[in-house]
């Protein structure tokens, strides 16, 4: 059987502007009296590559239906993340469990540096030039989790002036 990962377009919506992407696939068994149940879980990432980015894990019986709920959990999740050009305005660190992830703006031209499990993420969200390390735990559940975290917390210095109440010059 083989496994669909990589970018596809939702089956039930042709004309979304939404991109998804199968980040992993997990098979999870439980002992029961009759012997092995099989489980399946998916991590998927969702974006229109316009600043719009969502993370859902969905867990079901066969791998389409856990990447449906996924789809359909990231899909509620969605965030907005403010871009400068091709880039993020400023350094920030996101913090999930035991990882941690270091985002650093890069010039034009340098592409997304990042680890295999956390590159849809930023690619997905409209990020086309970033330099990303990980410190602690690479788990991909935590790492991108770090990194919505991360993206998350960046702000605009029009945000940040109309917080502080201070007229940018």
């Amino acid at each position: 059987m083989a496994r669909q990962r990589g970018r596809r377009r939702d089956s039930f919506e042709a004309d979304s502007p939404f991109e998804d992407n199968v980040v992993q696939i997990d098979r999870c068994s439980k002992v029961v009296k009759g012997g092995r149940k099989l489980s399946f879980s998916a991590l998927v990432v969702v974006g229109d590559r316009g600043g719009q980015v969502g993370l859902g894990y969905g867990k079901a019986n066969e791998v389409p239906d856990a990447v449906e709920k996924g789809i359909s959990e990231a899909r509620k999740s969605l965030m907005k993340v403010p871009l400068r050009g091709t880039t993020i305005p400023h350094e920030v660190i996101g913090r999930a469990g035991a990882s941690r992830v270091v985002l650093v703006p890069a010039s034009p031209g340098t592409g997304v540096i990042a680890g295999k499990k956390i590159r849809p993420l930023f690619e997905l969200a409209g990020i086309e030039n970033l330099l990303t390390k990980a410190y602690g735990s690479t788990s991909p559940k935590n790492l991108l989790k770090a990194g919505l975290d991360a993206l998350h917390k960046l702000r605009t210095a029009e945000t940040v002036s109309e917080l502080r109440g201070v007229k940018i010059q």
